[in-house]
């Protein structure tokens, strides 16, 4: 999936803008595969969804919660524009048929060749550690065949804390510093005979 003029106009002009507020580092570029694939990264703040896209040269299309999308008034309709126009997906976490609906969009975009981005997690981690991921990662990737590229995320629960909307340039005084980790892509063909689920 290409980028959206709106991807496109923020990434050029967030990447300068949050380097000089954070020290944005990124480990492992050359681990990232040609073609499809999944971006599975651990969630320990809401700007995750801005410093993984800034990290990758190609367009992250993330599966989002349902609500930025569903939420009603002048306000909800702006920020499902804005979710849309960035690339994101909206990921109904009720589970049954809504969910299956969520994902095959996600599975589309990987058929067209693009990428994918989701916290195998669903939410947030509130305290920095990791939790019992969900199923939508694997389901993902046995249904489409397409390698999945794990990602860490270091330090942005410290722009923003758990439980908090406020948004830190320092943390102890000094500057923060975000890293971006990108492993190397696993694959997943022994437990798929390649046809869909």
């Amino acid at each position: 999936m290409p980028n959206t003029a709106l991807y496109s106009t923020l990434k050029v002009l967030g990447s300068p803008l949050l380097q000089g507020l954070y020290h944005h580092d990124v480990v492992g570029l050359e681990n990232l595969p040609e073609g499809p694939y999944i971006v599975a990264s651990n969630h320990l703040a809401f700007c995750d969804s801005i410093f993984i896209p800034l990290a990758m040269p190609r367009t992250v299309n993330f599966l989002a919660k349902s609500d930025y999308f569903t939420t009603p008034g002048v306000k909800g309709r702006a920020m499902a524009a804005f979710f849309r126009g960035v690339g994101q997906l909206p990921m109904d976490r009720s589970g049954g048929q809504k969910s299956q609906e969520s994902l095959n969009a996600g599975a589309q975009v990987l058929k067209d060749g693009g990428v994918i981005g989701i916290y195998p997690e669903g939410t947030r981690s509130p305290d920095g550690r990791g939790y019992r991921p969900k199923v939508g990662v694997a389901r993902l990737a046995l249904e489409t065949g397409v390698p999945v590229v794990p990602v860490g995320q270091i330090g942005t629960d410290l722009i923003q804390p758990s439980g908090s909307n406020r948004i830190r340039l320092r943390h102890d005084g000094k500057p923060i510093q975000v890293r971006t980790i990108i492993g190397k892509p696993l694959t997943f063909e022994e437990y798929t005979d390649g046809s869909d689920l």
